[in-house]
């Protein structure tokens, strides 16, 4: 059962590297759009997501790629092309794909936004895709070649360690500046009038445009050397960062203009309601070992935090024993985060409804006040 269960992180693991700047690049790209929304495109994602911020939720789509309610999201992360096409060739070619990807994703998930008649929670999840995508768009190894899917088979040696190309651009050059996804975003976020004159081109035609052309010139770079350190990261993290402000500053620049005069759907009564006497059922006190026969129930239990693990847009404690075994996971999200510092090695009292992930109970929490620390 304990491989079974590794195996499974593993694949989900190796998956999520596919498909991903990585957290902190997203996380920064959206860190980077924060700073310059208008206060009308505040007030609607503030409307939309709630307690948690874009940064919160700029992995999400990476995060439910393996729910099979996505599982045909897949593709939407990408653009595969050949190489060596002029423009003219590449705008028809994009436009000429059968397949859906991030190019079609960004125009659907915009379509969304500006449809009066979209629910609201259709909106909530266009906006999470779009944060996402229109980061990966501006990812070089995202808009690149189908045969080596986007770099990934191309293997390389990288401060004399094993990686992919893919894997490079993804995080490993970003990792190496040591920075959190807020310290990185202060670094990169400078808005020289070239980058805002740049930044006003929120046709993703461009922004794929954009990558194709840096991807083009990384292939024939690992053709002539595949062992890489300090040298090619010199060369590159400008191009890098560069491309993360550049998707903060369009993705700010797509949500002011989408919510210029944006009209957000109010919850609907029946969901109200049931939210309403959901507050008002007292949770159960029950015992961490006994979580797996209250799913669906709001519980209140106390157990020692083992570990914890940063995803990015959250954190998941083991609760009652290290993983593969612990009791229950609490998965902490928004706000609820800041509490991961500290949280190992002590007791967490918790209250929050119990969910099944895949036959392991969890419980998520989003605001501070629903747990506590001894």
């Amino acid at each position: 059962m304990i491989k079974k269960n590794f195996l499974v992180f593993l694949i989900g693991a190796f998956a999520l590297a596919l498909v991903s700047w990585g957290y902190v690049g997203h996380q920064t790209v959206a860190r980077i759009a924060e700073n310059h929304l208008s206060p009308q495109a505040k007030v609607a994602v503030k409307s939309l997501l709630g307690s948690e911020a874009i940064t919160d939720v700029a992995s999400w789509a990476d995060e439910v790629r393996n729910d099979p309610a996505y599982k045909n999201t897949a593709p939407w992360h990408f653009l595969n092309l050949p190489l060596g096409l002029d423009y003219a060739a590449f705008e028809k070619a994009v436009k000429g794909q059968r397949q859906e990807n991030v190019y079609s994703a960004i125009l659907a998930q915009e379509k969304v936004l500006k449809n009066e008649s979209s629910t609201r929670e259709q909106k909530v999840i266009s906006l999470k895709f779009l944060v996402h995508f229109i980061g990966d768009a501006h990812q070089p190894m995202h808009i690149s070649r189908a045969e080596d899917k986007g770099g990934n088979t191309i293997q390389l040696q990288y401060d004399n360690k094993g990686t992919n190309l893919h894997s490079l651009w993804d995080s490993r050059l970003i990792d190496q500046e040591g920075l959190s996804y807020r310290e990185l975003a202060g670094k990169v976020d400078q808005a020289t009038p070239q980058i805002v004159k740049q930044a006003e081109n929120t046709d993703p035609m461009a922004w794929v445009w954009e990558s194709y052309q840096i991807s083009s010139k990384l292939y024939p770079e690992i053709e002539k050397n595949n062992k890489l350190g300090e040298d090619y990261y010199k060369a590159h993290i400008e191009i890098v960062n560069e491309r993360l402000e550049l998707a903060g500053l369009r993705l700010a620049a797509v949500l002011n203009a989408l919510f210029k005069n944006a009209v957000i759907p109010a919850a609907s009564t029946a969901s109200a309601s049931t939210i309403a006497k959901e507050e008002t059922v007292p949770a159960v006190g029950i015992d961490a070992k006994d979580a797996a026969g209250y799913t669906g129930k709001l519980v209140k239990l106390t157990s020692k935090a083992y570990s914890h693990s940063d995803k990015g847009s959250f954190v998941l404690v083991n609760l009652g024993a290290e993983f593969p075994n612990a009791l229950l996971t609490l998965v902490l999200r928004g706000p609820a985060k800041t509490l991961a510092e500290n949280i190992d090695g002590k007791m967490v009292t918790v209250t929050g409804k119990v969910i099944d992930y895949k036959g392991r109970p969890e419980i998520e929490v989003r605001d501070t006040a629903g747990i506590s620390l001894k």
